[in-house]
């Protein structure tokens, strides 16, 4: 059992877990120091640990830190909590009725798309997106949604290597390059699209659900029947995925949160 003499450290390392969440990229472990008052000693003794335990990942070449892949876990599991699902239901409900496709809510797990919600239309399609499920990411509408709002040293430790980029298919993609040049096309537009990365056959557009700092914590998605050879599809995806917005946009508000 740990003593009394444990709980200034404890304080001090969620202090920089709050300090380094709160900036949009990674920091120095000086300005850590500065910032929260801490030795140098300490600072890096705090984030040795702290990267021990995936909380915080190191950028070496940047000498810079950034949150850790731990730690969008315990977010993630926040989220699944009650509260998100309630007011996301009634809302994917609607958006359901307007558009006749099946509409998810999903969230990050690690460098997965974990689905928390599925509603589906009176004539519902065959998805392996079923609630409970877990895809990768970077191939997901959903996944990509979040992903493109997220600093690019998080997603640097999200897929550290070329195992990260499993497929399911022939498209999505294959590397961290190819990975943020969609994620710097779709933020840049607000919303991502898949065609054919996860089921071929099908074709999603998502939005992303905001926390009252701006930051991504969710994602909403329509995903309907779609064949298309070309690449980039020519279909015309931006009214679709203008109604999905409506509805991230009001779970946003709903949770107290900011749109970008």
């Amino acid at each position: 059992m740990g003593t009394s003499s444990d709980v200034p450290a404890l304080r001090r390392g969620l202090a920089v877990l709050q300090l380094l969440a709160g900036r949009a990229g990674p920091i120095s472990a000086s300005t850590i120091a500065r910032e929260l008052g801490l030795p140098r000693s300490t600072t890096y003794h705090l984030l040795g640990e702290l990267e021990a335990a995936r909380f915080v990942t190191r950028l070496p070449s940047e000498r810079r830190y950034g949150l850790g892949i731990a730690a969008f876990e315990l977010g993630s599991a926040y989220l699944r909590h009650d509260p998100l699902e309630r007011l996301a239901g009634p809302l994917l409900r609607e958006l359901v009725e307007e558009v006749g496709h099946n509409a998810h809510l999903g969230v990050l797990h690690g460098n997965e798309l974990l689905y928390l919600i599925k509603e589906r239309p009176s004539r519902p399609e065959t998805l392996v997106t079923n609630v409970g499920v877990r895809l990768p990411a970077h191939l997901t509408a959903c996944g990509r949604a979040i992903l493109a709002y997220l600093p690019a040293a998080q997603i640097r430790a999200l897929f550290p290597s070329a195992s990260s980029f499993v497929r399911r298919t022939e498209r999505g993609p294959n590397s961290l390059a190819s990975l943020r040049s969609i994620l710097a096309t779709e933020r840049k537009r607000g919303w991502a699209c898949e065609d054919g990365h996860v089921t071929p056959g099908f074709a999603s557009v998502a939005y992303p659900v905001f926390d009252h700092n701006q930051r991504p914590i969710a994602a909403i998605s329509v995903t309907l029947r779609h064949h298309c050879e070309a690449t980039p599809c020519p279909a015309d995806w931006a009214p679709l995925a203008g109604r999905v917005r409506i509805t991230a946009d009001s779970l946003t508000q709903r949770i107290g949160g900011r749109a970008t």
